[in-house]
């Protein structure tokens, strides 16, 4: 639920009354508060994720991704003229990508990655500035302030970027033309220098052939922020070619443009940035000032900085039958200043509509607890959920916070004095909306208030590829369409308009409602789920929407009589531990084991968690837990390492029911079926969950590892708490690949970076947040695909499937008194035949061979040499049934290809398509099935049958002999190390539960990182650890929550600087303890 948010203007003069005070909610940079500060954990928007860590490489190897996003800044603003007020931060820079100017990947790579934050509120300037900030800071460089209101341009502007072959007058000139003196020309130089390099594809009469990744860092520190550039001058070491050519050249020796700029008053300026707290200041102001400049006309509102106290997704509907509201969002506490270990918890108090106290039996307050934590760079915060009802009649206008401190003292919060407005007026009803991300097809309905006269419309503000080869922005295009008049249920009337919002962004757009002068406006669209659902129930129609006048005092202490055995009415409801859910009883709050989940059969995490969802998820399932307010977890049994825990630990309430426990942090509330069990297999959740072969365009590859230092799919990324395999798919058209992780992440790219693996695809647990029936991945795992081309009308059309599925549900929403049909689902487990024609669409030849038809059927190949066809065979129960070597390939697995990978093993297997497995023994509990059940096509030969889910296409070598294939050499572990007064090999070892699991000391190396290199720079300490392939940590204990992984095998992720030792994997660490 939004509401209107004023003028600029109005927020300088409020700005100026009150200082740092909170701006008065809701403020027009609200949007770009939260992309600035709330970048990661719960909520976090992920702004940051693109140059963490600083030495990632999104525009290719070499390329500082934090380098670029600071360059591309100046290169926007260097156009700017103070005399004529032309040009500035002003976003022009998306239309100047051909020109000489401004050559290399890098800004076309930046500019992609922040289009996915684009919007009427976020503009594209206002995020290049934004970028200078998150660039500067999160490399360790000073705090640089943004403010906003910048105004993107619509065509190119002028030329005039300072080029390394200028004079020193040249230079001089431009920088004054820009407003920057002398010595300011010198510092925003160092500044802007102090990351990155000088690449040879854009200068290659400055690099020489064969140095390593085509480039040389302007310092020896290129991915942190710090005064090296300056340093390293002055003392005549510097290898920047911009000082010192690499070339021996009269062309490299005229463009050593850093000289000529740091030279230009005798070495002074540059002399008084080599104290590191100097330089940093210096780089505070001049900085901000680059990103300052802006076109005339253009007026910048104060810093934005974070609120102490903020709203987030405030959302007002209409509950069944119509006689209440709900209201659910979050209440956000910066805990950088208010540290969360003083709160004991948060009341919510709320004023009706008329702005009195008719708020229903059960008052106009209620209490919270936090659950959720997000950061910044700086910053911390955590949630409070909101989840209130109140009567529809009497409605609401605003509310007030209060935090109730553990010392008995409480701080109210009052928006300035003026409360928090939250208005009922219009109201977008999103159980009875829904969007298609696929084909943009949305349908918004709306609740108008009967008082309102106007007829409401529908506001679209989206994002629309330009397709032009050229600007990598999409243009920001808006649509109004007309709503239509539903039904009237109780004070409101329902609205309701579709529309399809091209350019397959649609999970981007925004959703404004307006009648008249009131509005419920930018609404992610992403947040409405696909399916409209039907509206259950009528309240009277009325139009009088004045609350009746309560006080607040009768309020507290009156009584309700309910019947002739009615008692006071209770006050606010607690949130408590329920004995029995459905067919489960409560068990007890529980741990997870060590190293390794206590329940690990299926896993789902979403906002909307509750205590019975989780149970539906779980059918089937012996035990479900949920943890952590979000997570789900099921199983038939408990890790041995697991164990009961007190009660009170499992503290954190639902993120769907503030009145429900789900765990906490390594806490799981469990809950145990009361019906008999069965042992003879694993049962399988709601027995829709699965893995799909096939998203569109796209075939599955597998379960893939991240890039050694960095992303494995670089080039765009965005997420969403409404994440489906399809969504992301749509998001990536045209790309090569396209994965999911974390249940809510989506990557895109053409190639996968260094260093990112295959692995075993239940590593993929995570069901998608917008699709509980769908894996997106995992933490440091994507759920792959790859683009392929479209199968023959012919084959496709010949497809067979053991298991078959119709669904039929309404995208409409249906308003009361029109009947609605529910969604069915109907299963079939007899396989289905097809027919299939020898006859091509089309000849060329009007002679047809019965040899060439005949091999062009799918069908079940009886030999491949030397394998022999043993069946179709199911998976071990919790164990691969072929388990000795493996691999997957989305786009060339052939049976052929899979015999090859075996050859020397007694059996092969195909599985889902794109899996190959090999083995001398099945599993024990692996049987046979009906070879109808093997039903997929393999991804590289569509008339073969590589498996299904579950399900391998199994062959046996007859001629097999017991000689295993010789193992083969690899990386390893090294027993020992001989650094020093010696190490030895500990273990592999997970991060702490709220931190570093060796936390003395750190240093991180993409390309030279080495179990020799981080023992000697963890020399005196008892242990030391290597994580990423790139990252070294020291320490003499560990910290709270580390623990041995599960196995030594977790770790195997190669040093970045010695493929044959391994250096840990995501959240995992090689540890070694000294000798």
């Amino acid at each position: 639920m939004r509401t209107g948010v004023p003028v600029f203007a109005g927020l300088l003069a409020i700005a100026a009354k009150v200082g740092r005070a909170d701006p008065t909610w809701p403020a027009p940079t609200d949007e770009m508060e939260e992309i600035l500060y709330q970048q990661q954990g719960f909520k976090g928007r992920l702004f940051n994720d693109q140059i963490t860590p600083c030495n990632n490489q999104a525009a290719g190897p070499g390329r500082v991704t934090a380098a670029e996003w600071l360059r591309i800044g100046f290169h926007d603003m260097a156009t700017h003229n103070r005399f004529t007020g032309a040009g500035g931060l002003d976003a022009s820079i998306q239309f100047e990508l051909g020109n000489s100017e401004n050559t290399g990947p890098g800004h076309n790579t930046t500019l992609k990655w922040f289009a996915n934050f684009l919007s009427s509120r976020s503009s594209m300037a206002d995020l290049i500035a934004a970028g200078v900030y998150a660039s500067v800071r999160g490399c360790g460089g000073p705090v640089v302030p943004v403010r906003a209101g910048r105004v993107d341009a619509q065509q190119a502007g002028s030329l005039g970027v300072p080029q390394p072959e200028n004079t020193r007058q040249t230079f001089q000139r431009q920088f004054d033309t820009m407003g920057f003196n002398t010595a300011e020309m010198i510092q925003v130089t160092a500044c802007g220098h102090t990351m990155g390099g000088v690449h040879r594809e854009e200068f290659p009469g400055l690099i020489p052939a064969g140095m390593p990744g085509d480039q040389i860092e302007l310092d020896t520190t290129a991915a942190t922020f710090d005064n090296k550039i300056v340093t390293e001058y002055l003392d005549g070491t510097s290898q920047n070619v911009l000082i010192k050519p690499a070339v021996d050249s009269a062309f490299a020796r005229a463009r050593n443009s850093d000289f000529k700029v740091f030279n230009a008053d005798g070495n002074v300026t540059v002399s008084a940035m080599t104290s590191a707290t100097t330089f940093n200041n210096v780089c505070a102001t001049v900085l901000q000032k680059m990103i300052d400049v802006v076109p005339a006309g253009v007026t910048l509102t104060d810093p934005v900085l974070p609120y102490t106290i903020k709203p987030v997704d405030m959302q007002l509907t209409l509950n069944p039958g119509g006689t209440t509201l709900s209201l659910s969002g979050y209440i956000r506490l910066r805990t950088t200043t208010i540290p969360i270990a003083g709160v004991k918890d948060l009341t919510f108090t709320w004023k009706d509509r008329a702005g009195g106290n008719n708020c229903g039996s059960g008052g106009c307050s209620q209490t919270f607890t936090h659950q959720g934590a997000s950061h910044g760079f700086d910053d911390t915060f955590v949630f409070y959920p909101i989840q209130v009802t109140m009567p529809a009649s009497s409605g609401i206008s605003s509310f007030t916070v209060r935090l109730n401190m553990n010392d008995g003292t409480s701080q109210t919060f009052d928006n300035n004095g003026n409360a928090y407005p939250l208005k009922d007026a219009v109201i977008l009803q999103k159980p009875q909306s829904c969007l298609a991300q696929g084909t943009g097809a949305v349908t918004v309905t709306a609740l108008v208030r009967n008082d309102i006269t106007a007829t409401p419309d529908l506001f679209v503000s989206y994002l629309q590829p330009r397709n032009d080869g050229r600007n990598p922005v999409p243009l920001l295009a808006n649509a109004t369409i007309a709503m239509t008049e539903g039904d009237c249920v109780g004070v409101y009337t329902f609205y309701s308009a579709s529309y399809t919002i091209p350019g397959g962004l649609s999970h981007n757009a925004k959703l404004t409602i307006t009648a008249g002068s009131e509005t419920d406006d930018f609404n992610d669209a992403a947040d409405i789920t696909g399916t409209c659902q039907p509206y259950v129930g009528s309240a009277t129609c009325s139009t009088n929407v004045t609350p009746s006048s309560v006080s607040s005092s009768a309020t507290a202490t009156s009584t309700t009589t309910r019947s002739s055995t009615s008692t006071s009415t209770t006050g606010t409801p607690t949130p408590s531990i329920k004995p029995t859910v459905g067919g489960y009883n409560f068990v007890s709050c529980w741990t997870e084991g060590t190293g390794v989940r206590a329940l690990s059969g299926a896993v789902y995490a979403y906002d909307g968690m509750t205590l019975e969802s989780c149970m539906g998820n779980c059918t089937g399932f012996n035990y479900w837990g949920t943890e952590y307010g979000r997570e789900c977890y099921c199983g038939n049994t408990l890790a041995a390492s697991s164990q009961a825990a007190p009660i009170g630990e499992c503290n954190m309430l639902c993120s769907g029911n503030p009145l429900e426990f789900c765990g906490a942090g390594n806490r799981l509330v469990l809950y145990a079926t009361t019906s008999t069990t069965s042992t003879s297999s694993s049962a399988a959740a709601t027995g829709t969950l699965s893995r799909k072969p096939v998203v569109g365009a796209y075939t599955l590859v597998g379960c893939q590892t991240e890039a050694t230092g960095m992303r494995a799919l670089s080039a765009n990324s965005y997420a969403a708490d409404t994440m489906t395999l399809e969504s992301c798919a749509t998001f990536c058209n045209g790309y090569t690949y396209f994965g999911t992780e974390y249940g809510r992440e989506c990557y895109c790219g053409n190639t996968l970076n260094a260093g990112s693996v295959s692995a075993t695809q239940s590593d993929c647990n995570m069901v998608c947040a917008g699709n509980p029936l769908e894996y997106c991945g995992s933490g440091n795992r994507l759920e792959l695909y790859k683009l392929t081309a479209a199968l023959t009308s012919s084959s496709s059309s010949s497809s067979t499937s053991s298991t078959s599925r119709s669904s039929t549900s309404s995208t409409t929403p249906t308003t009361p008194g029109t009947t609605s049909s529910s969604t069915s689902t109907t299963r079939s487990s007899t396989t289905t035949s097809t027919t299939r024609s020898s006859t091509s669409s089309s000849s060329s030849s009007s002679t047809t061979s019965s040899t060439a038809t005949a091999t062009n059927v799918l069908s079940h190949k009886p030999t491949i040499s030397p394998f022999t066809l043993k069946g179709c065979y199911t998976e071990g129960i919790g164990a691969r049934a072929l388990s000795a070597k493996e691999y997957a390939s989305g786009t060339s697995m052939t049976l052929q290809s899979c015999a090859t990978f075996c050859s020397g093993y007694r059996y092969f297997g195909t599985e889902y398509a794109s899996e190959c497995f090999c083995g001398n023994t099945i599993h024990s509990t692996s049987y046979n099935v009906s070879l109808s059940e093997c039903n997929m096509p393999c991804s590289g030969n569509q008339y073969q049958y590589c498996g299904a889910g579950n399900r391998l296409e199994l062959y046996e070598n007859l001629d097999f002999t017991s000689s295993p294939p010789p193992p083969s050499s690899g990386p390893s572990h090294p027993t020992s190390l001989s650094v020093g007064d010696g190490w030895n090999f500990y273990n592999c070892m997970t991060e702490g539960s709220a931190g570093r699991a060796l936390s003395a000391k750190s240093y991180a190396s993409g390309d030279s990182m080495t179990l020799e290199a981080c023992a000697a720079f963890c020399a005196g300490y008892e242990y030391f650890g290597t994580e990423y392939a790139s990252e070294c940590y020291c320490g003499n204990s560990f910290a709270a929550g580390s623990v041995v992984a599960s196995s030594v095998a977790e770790c195997g992720m190669t040093c970045s600087g010695n493929a044959s030792e391994f250096c840990g994997a995501g959240n995992r660490l090689s540890v070694y303890s000294a000798a």
